[in-house]
């Protein structure tokens, strides 16, 4: 018989696992994979450079990166953080290095780092890895649990489910007794096409406020304020739309709205950080100041000359345009698309090739002192099985390594 058996192969798993063992030395501990390999979303987290964690290192602040799930972290993270996951790696020999975003990356830039050390931690501790090996069933016992692996019998005094968005374990979890909040995606870019943002794939703006055009019912039937559907940041054009932090945050916020929408929704850019009339008032100004130049020429709140010369295409009909021949109409126009232009959304594309969900195991039903189930003894759930999911930056890690190394504490 396990001691304990740890159910996914991912972030979570492992690190329970790791932790597990440090703290029981002489238990048995084994971790089970469908999949041929290991780690897969620690190997592409990050553009393959693996995102770890975040420098946030205040659990209140921290707890404000979750859409879901934030109120009842805050315990969680009181006890173990980003400062804990930094430490942590450093004790296994791995330095953790902060970029002036506050996304926090190995030194070595590459996700392999993480994924050794793991390893290397799993060979020391003798925690035997079973890939190719996804489990069919699980059933409690008056004493442990019974779980099918390719048809040979399993027994386990502990589980620890860390098996990430996965429709058929969440079946298993909902045979154990457990409600499933309806899983949605979260975390993507929208796909938009529009004659301003044609062409100019690749390039990036330092600071866009976006905001979801949405009706207030619609925000109050899915317990929305009108502040959590403004996001600001940077904004990045694609080949399909629009992604970057600013966009990544909204659709993580709004997730199950968007769905809801069917992907099909409006969204306002405020490129200005001012309202409409003082991003006329502003353009006037330059107006009176620069008569003959081409407006063209003047670009404007830090927008990429690109960019600028698009907006000036489109506001105006022409590029060629100088500021004596605006119209106070003209520049009104203008003003609106610097501040208030309004985009059709529709459908999202995942973010590279990472991809986060929004929905799984009901928190009211996870003991957060423990991450044990509040209705099966000895099950343990970390990770995306969980419905708690968070923005992009190193915080869904960030759970995982939180979340996994209380139940590493809290076994028995």
């Amino acid at each position: 018989m396990l001691d304990v058996s740890i159910i996914g192969g991912g972030a979570a798993g492992f690190f329970a696992a790791i932790n597990i063992k440090e703290k029981h030395p002489n238990w048995k501990v084994e971790i089970f994979e469908k999949s041929p390999s290991c780690l897969g979303k620690v190997k592409v987290s990050g553009g393959g450079r693996c995102n770890v964690t975040h420098n946030c290192f205040d659990p209140i602040l921290l707890c404000n990166f979750y859409p879901r799930g934030g109120r009842e972290l805050l315990s969680v993270f009181n006890r173990f953080n980003p400062k804990s996951t930094i430490d942590w790696f450093a004790a296994k020999g791995v330095q953790i290095k902060a970029e002036p975003d506050g996304r926090m990356f190995p030194v070595t830039d590459d996700s392999q780092t993480i994924i050794d050390c793991f390893y290397e931690a799993c060979s020391k501790h003798s925690i035997k890895i079973h890939v190719k090996s996804g489990v069919k069933s699980v059933v409690r016992t008056e004493n442990n649990f019974e779980f099918e692996v390719d048809a040979v019998k399993c027994r386990s005094r502990n589980i620890v489910v860390a098996t990430g968005s996965s429709e058929f374990f969440w079946k298993i979890l909902k045979d154990l007794g457990h409600q499933i909040v309806h899983p949605v995606p979260s975390l993507f870019t929208f796909n938009i096409q529009h004659p301003i943002i044609d062409g100019l794939m690749g390039l990036s703006v330092a600071k866009a406020k976006i905001k979801l055009l949405a009706d207030k019912a619609t925000m109050q039937s899915m317990r929305l304020k009108e502040s959590m559907l403004i996001q600001e940041g940077p904004m990045l054009i694609t080949h399909w739309g629009l992604s970057g932090p600013s966009v990544l945050k909204l659709s993580s916020v709004a997730a199950r709205l968007l769905n809801q929408l069917n992907y099909k929704f409006e969204i306002q850019i405020n490129l200005s950080g001012l309202n409409t009339e003082l991003t006329q008032a502003e353009l006037i100004k330059h107006k009176n100041d620069n008569g003959r130049k081409l407006i063209l020429n003047t670009s404007l709140y830090g927008i990429p000359s690109r960019l600028w010369y698009k907006i000036v295409e489109f506001s105006f009909g022409s590029a060629d345009v100088i500021w004596a021949d605006s119209s106070k109409k003209d520049l009104m126009t203008l003003a609106v698309n610097l501040s208030a232009l309004n985009l059709q959304v529709n459908g999202k594309s995942t973010f590279k090739e990472e991809f986060v969900t929004a929905g799984g195991v009901d928190l009211k039903e996870i003991d957060f002192r423990t991450m044990e189930s509040k209705l099966v003894k000895g099950l343990y759930m970390a990770g995306e099985v969980l419905n708690i999911d968070a923005l992009t930056g190193g915080f869904n890690f960030q759970a995982a390594w939180s979340e996994a190394w209380i139940i590493s504490q809290s076994v028995q």
